[in-house]
Formats: C-alpha cells, sequence, structure tokens
C-alpha cells in the first residue's frame, strides 16, 4: 500500500482561497461552480485532517508519563 503523501496546510489553504476567488467570480456556468464548490469541501476535509493530525502530535509531545497536560496556546508574536 502506497503511503499517503504528508499534507502541507499551507498549500491546501492557498488552493483552498484559489477555489473561494474562483466561485465568487464564476458567471454562470453552474457545472463549474459545483466543481469548483466540490473540490473546496475536499480541501476543508484535507485541512481539518491535517489539524487533527497536529493536534495529536501536540498532544504526544505534551505526554507526562501516563498523564496528558493540556497548556493553553499563548501567542507571543503579538498578532
Amino acid at each position: 500500500m502506497p503511503k499517503k503523501k504528508p499534507l502541507d496546510i499551507e498549500s491546501t489553504f492557498a488552493k483552498l482561497e484559489a477555489t473561494v476567488e474562483a466561485l465568487e467570480n464564476e458567471q454562470g456556468n453552474l457545472e463549474g461552480s459545483l466543481g469548483a464548490f466540490e473540490q473546496g469541501v475536499a480541501l476543508i476535509k484535507e485541512a481539518q485532517q491535517a489539524l487533527q493530525d497536529a493536534t495529536q502530535r501536540v498532544n504526544l509531545l505534551l505526554q507526562d508519563g501516563d498523564e496528558t497536560r493540556s497548556e493553553p496556546f499563548v501567542d507571543e508574536s503579538g498578532e
């Protein structure tokens, strides 16, 4: 069985943004709009899976013995 390619969340979001722009600019082509919408839904699922995988990895890194501790995220960049 071939290995699944790791998801690149930044490129997934860029593709999703391009898809949304295409949908916003679509002029009367229902079939094209449906195809773009379908692609957008697939990209959202990919992004959700990537975020879930990242959350699981963080939780594994924070495991302390048999206990997992939760720590709030603090954005120190000021954004």
